[in-house]
């Protein structure tokens, strides 16, 4: 289906109320009187996932997976079922369907599963029908039948995967900001919303702390060339932010934005033998628990043994630590320790590819605020530091400040072309 099917995804704020159920389902009829064919995604009401988990964990310290994504996946329910029980009241018909209805079948990984196919054949159906089709986000349902959720902002994944599965024309994501900002506008409130973004700085965006789009959503729309918009609930008359491929025509300024992280936590296992195999023994076990790690740092070698430190989501310290732990006594490890008290601060821009000294500014305006540095990683658009918790917010405010971010891009100098972007 293509050329007149849009899907739109509206978060938890959006639909936190009654009263803002209403106003996002006059927003869709707007939509369908136009004469375009909705699919609409929706999250858990505002404050409803963080309640229902709450419950759980009353219950139990490791509530068991299989049952907290048939106690999860109920809050999109909920919300869907609301959604198109307003739409009918204005006139406008609707289906609410399910995960397991609207055929988005999964892995089996509980809590944190992965699409691997969507038959949609039932949804286009019913958009024949023209009603509106209203879908529980951030669910499926593996090859067992069982329930499956996506994980935290799993929704933004949902909406982008239907609407590369029903060839849409565009998914837009409504939320409760206008768009794409060059950093957290609570934190920096000079921060500019961005007209356009590619997908590369998206993804290196939504993978260190931008909380506006999840990741794996970028991913999905990057590889197969889903544009998204990203867009507020509340205001009609914004643009919102455009995410697409990168194009020769597109602004690249140096920095795009400052990005935060105070979900992170690091591990360091003290003392372990620098023999060949250890580090793939070590992070085949988090693998194996589906544990996902960002900055690795190995320590020079003394009397044979080194130091091996990486960072982890804070979310997944409880469960990565008797890991840890374990793995350090078979590897002799002296000790194996944990540290909560830092974030992640990153800067990223598709400029960085041709322009030099992007790094030496971070530090020097990290160092102007007495700032030190932890931990360092790079990538071809990207620089991250990793700081203590506590020099969050100053952290940003500085780097935001020392690349002019609140000021519209200059043009990239073609005498730069070929720099080290991190030099």
């Amino acid at each position: 289906m293509s050329g007149n099917l849009i899907v739109q995804k509206y978060g938890g704020t959006s639909v936190g109320t009654l009263d803002k159920i209403r106003k996002v389902a006059r927003r869709i009829k707007k939509s369908r009187d136009a004469g375009k064919d909705v699919l609409v995604v929706v999250s858990a009401m505002a404050g409803e996932t963080d309640k229902l988990l709450a419950m759980a964990h009353e219950l139990s310290d490791h509530p068991n997976r299989r049952e907290t994504d048939l106690l999860l996946s109920s809050g999109e329910r909920i919300s869907s079922a609301l959604l198109s029980i307003a739409l009918h009241s204005m006139g406008c018909p609707a289906m609410a369907l399910t995960g397991r209805q609207m055929g988005l079948l999964t892995d089996g990984s509980h809590t944190r599963a992965r699409i691997r196919e969507i038959k949609a054949s039932r949804a286009l159906d019913i958009l024949k029908t023209n009603h509106v089709v209203v879908c529980a986000g951030f669910q499926g349902v593996n090859e067992m039948g069982d329930v499956t959720t996506l994980g935290r902002g799993g929704s933004d994944t949902s909406a982008v995967a239907l609407a590369v599965a029903l060839d849409a024309d565009v998914c837009e994501i409504y939320t409760d900001v206008k768009g794409v900002y060059t950093a957290d506008p609570r934190i920096v409130p000079n921060a500019r919303k961005l007209n356009m973004v590619s997908f590369d700085e998206m993804l290196e965006m939504a993978s260190l702390g931008a909380q506006v789009l999840h990741i794996r959503c970028v991913e999905f729309a990057n590889n197969f060339n889903m544009p998204i918009v990203v867009r507020s609930s509340f205001d009609e008359t914004d643009e919102g932010t455009r995410i697409i491929e990168e194009n020769p025509d597109m602004e690249q300024p140096v920095v795009s934005g400052v990005m935060h992280d105070t979900d992170q936590s690091k591990i360091t296992i003290m003392g372990v033998p620098d023999q060949p195999g250890i580090a793939a023994n070590i992070f085949n076990a988090l693998a194996d628990a589906s544990i996902s790690v960002d900055m690795i740092i190995q320590n020079v070698s003394a009397e044979g043994h080194t130091d091996i430190s990486f960072t982890l989501a804070t979310t997944n310290l409880q469960e990565a630590m008797p890991i840890m732990q374990k793995k350090g006594k078979a590897v002799q490890a002296k000790d194996v320790t944990s540290d909560s008290n830092i974030s992640k601060i990153s800067v990223v821009g598709a400029g960085m590819r041709s322009h030099s000294g992007v790094a030496a500014r971070i530090f020097s305006a990290l160092s102007n605020e007495g700032i030190n540095i932890m931990m360092i990683s790079t990538s071809e658009i990207r620089v991250s530091c990793i700081i203590e918790k506590s020099k969050t917010e100053q952290a940003v405010r500085a780097l935001h400040g020392a690349f002019k971010l609140d000021e519209e891009p200059e043009p990239i100098s073609q005498s730069t072309t070929g720099a080290s972007p991190t030099a």
